[in-house]
């Protein structure tokens, strides 16, 4: 599996910016794929995660509200809509694999077997 993250940039505070994550090779409907954020000097941090199916979204607590996960099987791909951006958002944003599936492990990083390669998000007036 090999994930390609895209859609990062500047946005204001308030502002929205859609980040997606394009999956090639072979995907179950019961894999998960999920979002990651680290901002400078702080610990890779969950965002959301959804099923391949577009089923199962699940947020993590800071952002519930605000940003929206969701699955496009037709283009492979799994797409994080950001709205109400806030400075603290701001990070290197990864998409990734867990083939196991489990909603009771979604936040753990060790989960995920396959990373893409980030894409960069600042949010600052």
């Amino acid at each position: 599996v090999q994930l390609q993250a895209s859609g990062g940039g500047l946005a204001q505070p308030g502002g929205s910016l859609t980040l997606s994550c394009v999956a090639s090779g072979s995907i179950s409907s019961s894999y998960a794929i999920g979002w990651f954020r680290q901002a400078p000097r702080m610990e890779r941090e969950f965002v959301a995660r959804i099923l391949w199916s577009g089923t199962e979204p699940y947020y993590s607590r800071s952002v519930m509200g605000r940003f929206t996960i969701s699955a496009d099987n037709a283009k492979n791909t799994v797409s994080l809509q950001m709205d109400g951006l806030r400075p603290e958002d701001t990070g290197v944003y990864y998409c990734a694999v867990d083939t196991g599936g489990r909603i009771a492990s979604a936040r753990w990083g060790g989960s995920y077997e396959y990373w893409g390669q980030g894409t960069q998000v600042t949010v600052s007036s």
